[in-house]
């Protein structure tokens, strides 16, 4: 698809694709990393730029886990498990996850987010189901796509059933 990107040699060029990257997003500390020895094979040059970048307070795993956690919590309505897995990836250490979690679970109310996805998938169904096992299926849906959106299974199958009335799925259905 794309060819190898120009390797750079000078500190201020690695510097500037730095400063150039953290412009139109935030990145963890380890996908700077990443970024900066796809652009050049010197490591030690590849190190003092990560330094200059700690040092300007430009790049901080605490911050940008906290932030990441926050946006995705309240902009994209996701779980923490879907949150820690998507900061793990990225490289940050999970003493920053735990903190970012535990900052964010004091703001966000996970029943309620559970509440407000439940409601808005069932508003979706368009005709009022007349057979049990097709509704059954809805919510085996509903269910898994809550899992994967990172909320608690105890969360999800409590409000679940608060709303619907319905009977639903155990744990055995998580990995169905």
């Amino acid at each position: 698809m794309f060819g190898k990107p120009r390797q750079l040699e000078t500190e201020e060029e690695l510097y500037e694709v730095a400063v150039r990257a953290l412009m139109r997003r935030a990145h963890s500390v380890h996908e700077m990393k990443q970024k900066l020895e796809r652009r050049s094979n010197n490591k030690l040059l590849v190190q003092v730029v990560m330094a200059r970048l700690k040092e300007n307070g430009m790049i901080d795993d605490a911050r940008y886990a906290k932030q990441f956690a926050r946006q995705r919590t309240e902009s994209r309505k996701q779980g923490k498990y879907r949150v820690a897995r998507d900061l793990r990836a990225r490289g940050i250490p999970d003493r920053h996850i735990a903190s970012a979690l535990e900052e964010v679970a004091q703001t966000s109310d996970e029943a309620a987010m559970v509440r407000q996805r439940i409601e808005r998938k069932l508003r979706r169904i368009a005709a009022p189901m007349q057979a049990k096992r097709s509704m059954r299926r809805k919510m085996a849906s509903i269910y898994s796509s809550l899992l994967r959106a990172g909320f608690s299974a105890d969360v999800v199958r409590r409000e679940l059933k608060a709303i619907t009335r319905e009977e639903v799925p155990d744990a055995e259905m998580e990995t169905e």
